[in-house]
C-alpha cells in the first residue's frame, strides 16, 4: 500500500483526505460582506454576528470567498458520487497515462448490511457472519483477478486507456479537489447526513474537520441554521398559525424581551434604574416588581440581539 501522508486523515482502509491549501477564513467572509454595502474592510467586533446573519438569511456570496484545496484518495465508486457535485475544480490520477496501483477497497464486516426495504439506495439489517465473509472474499477475489489480468495486458503492450476498463470500481483513485466554502458546506450537508452512503460519509466528515479549523464561525452558523435549523413551507406555516395558541406566542415573546434586555445590558452595562425602561422598550409587559423578581433570579440567558428580534417578528406573524 502507498504510504499515507502524515498530515492526512485516514478514510476507509486505504483512503485519506488531506488539506493541501486554503485561502481565507472567517475574516475573508466578513471582508467581502462589508465591501458589498460600502463599509470597506474595516474590522469590527461583531464578525461572528455578521457571519451568522449572512448564513441565516442565505446571503451565500461572501462564503464563496473562502477556498479549500484537498488531496483525496478514495475508491472509484465513491469518486463517482463525489463528482455529482459539479462546483469544484478536479485533477484526477489518470489511468491513461499512468499504471493502476494494486489498491482496492474491501468493506469492514460491520458495514456489510442487507439492502434496505425502505430506502432503495441504502442498507440496513444485520447480515450473518458467513455471508459477510463471502462478501469480503468476493471483493478480494475480483480485485486480485482483475488486477492480474490488467497487469498481463499491460505487459503485453495493450494501451493503458483500454486495459483499465477491466478494473472494478472498488479500485482506489486520487485527485486534487478545490472548492469554495459555500459549495463545500453544501457537499458536507448532503454527504455527512446519516442517509448518505457510509463510504462517502467518512470523506465528508474528514473535510468537515478542516472547515472547523479554517472558518469556525461559519461552521458554527452552518450547524445552527442549516443542519439543526428548521424551515417551514407555506402549508406548515399555515398549520402553525391555526394551531399555535396566542398565549404561547406571548409567553415566548416575553422571554425574548428579557433575553434582549439582558444581552443589551451585557454588551453595554446600564444603570440599575434604566433596566426596567429598557425591558419595556423591548416589548416586555410585566410590572416592575415582577421584572425585578425575574431579573434578580440570574437565570436569564443572553444571545444575539438581531437574531432574537427577528425571531419575535416571525412569531408575531404567526399570531392571528
Amino acid at each position: 500500500m502507498i504510504e499515507i501522508p502524515k498530515d492526512a486523515i485516514l478514510c476507509l482502509d486505504k483512503g485519506f483526505v488531506r488539506l493541501v491549501d486554503s485561502m481565507g477564513g472567517d475574516d475573508a467572509i466578513v471582508q467581502a460582506a462589508r465591501v458589498s454595502y460600502g463599509k470597506g474592510t474595516a474590522k469590527v467586533s461583531q464578525d461572528r454576528g455578521l457571519i451568522r446573519y449572512l448564513m441565516r438569511h442565505r446571503h451565500t456570496t461572501p462564503f464563496e470567498m473562502v477556498e479549500f484545496k484537498f488531496h483525496c484518495k478514495m475508491p472509484i465508486f465513491v469518486a463517482r458520487q463525489w463528482v455529482r457535485h459539479r462546483t469544484a475544480n478536479i485533477n484526477e490520477y489518470s489511468l491513461r497515462y499512468s499504471e493502476a496501483r494494486d489498491e482496492f477497497y474491501t468493506p469492514d464486516p460491520e458495514h456489510i448490511e442487507f439492502q434496505s426495504a425502505l430506502n432503495k439506495q441504502g442498507r440496513m439489517g444485520e447480515v450473518p457472519e458467513e455471508l459477510k465473509q463471502k462478501v469480503q472474499d468476493y471483493f478480494k477475489e475480483i480485485s486480485e483477478r482483475s488486477f492480474a489480468m490488467y497487469a498481463e495486458l499491460n505487459e503485453a503492450g495493450v494501451a493503458r486507456e483500454l486495459a483499465r476498463a477491466i478494473l472494478p470500481v472498488n479500485l482506489y483513485t486520487e485527485w486534487y479537489w478545490k472548492n469554495d466554502l459555500h459549495n463545500l458546506l453544501h457537499f458536507v450537508g448532503l454527504r455527512s447526513d446519516s442517509h448518505a452512503q457510509y463510504e462517502i460519509r467518512v470523506f465528508s466528515d474528514a473535510m468537515a474537520e478542516s472547515i472547523k479549523k479554517v472558518a469556525p464561525f461559519a461552521w458554527e452558523a452552518y450547524q445552527d441554521y442549516v443542519v439543526s435549523g428548521l424551515r417551514f413551507s407555506q402549508i406548515e406555516k399555515g398549520m402553525l398559525e391555526k394551531r399555535l395558541p396566542g398565549r404561547v406566542i406571548d409567553d415566548i415573546c416575553e422571554d425574548l424581551a428579557y433575553q434582549i434586555t439582558a444581552t443589551l445590558h451585557h454588551n453595554k452595562p446600564r444603570k440599575e434604574e434604566d433596566l426596567f425602561p429598557l425591558y419595556q422598550k423591548q416589548g416586555g409587559s410585566d410590572i416592575e416588581s415582577d421584572f425585578r423578581l425575574k431579573w434578580d433570579s440570574g437565570e436569564i440567558e443572553t444571545g444575539n440581539v438581531r437574531e432574537m428580534r427577528e425571531f419575535k417578528i416571525k412569531l408575531k406573524r404567526l399570531k392571528k
